[in-house]
């Protein structure tokens, strides 16, 4: 069975992307936590970072690269924060491996 992610990354479900390559989507959050919060996405299915394998290394490299590129693109000049949850007490609601990029705000520390 598909995540909602496999549809969105499908275009089963719409979105609104804001970038886009052959190894990763990005697209809004339909509840956002920020004025900017993106959700990136590998098309590859990785559940979470906790099962990725060493052949996803070059594949987890290009997207904190692609984080940078977006990050500038959503002028994210002032900072932004990355977030990946892992498992249900880390926060973790579909699992598919995926960057919570959020900024046009000051966040605090601890989060959550």
């Amino acid at each position: 069975m598909k995540t909602i992610f496999e549809k969105i990354i499908d275009g089963e479900i719409p979105s609104t992307k804001v970038y886009e390559d052959d190894l990763c989507v990005a697209f809004r959050d339909v509840q956002p936590q920020a004025p900017t919060h993106i959700l990136l996405v590998p098309r590859k299915a990785i559940p979470r970072i906790a099962e990725a394998t060493d052949a996803d290394q070059l594949l987890l490299g290009h997207l904190l690269l692609a984080v940078k590129k977006i990050a500038s693109q959503e002028n994210l000049s002032k900072g932004f924060r990355i977030v990946i949850n892992n498992g249900s007490d880390g926060g973790e609601t579909v699992p598919h491996l995926h960057i919570h990029i959020l900024g046009n705000r000051p966040l605090s520390w601890p989060p959550g």
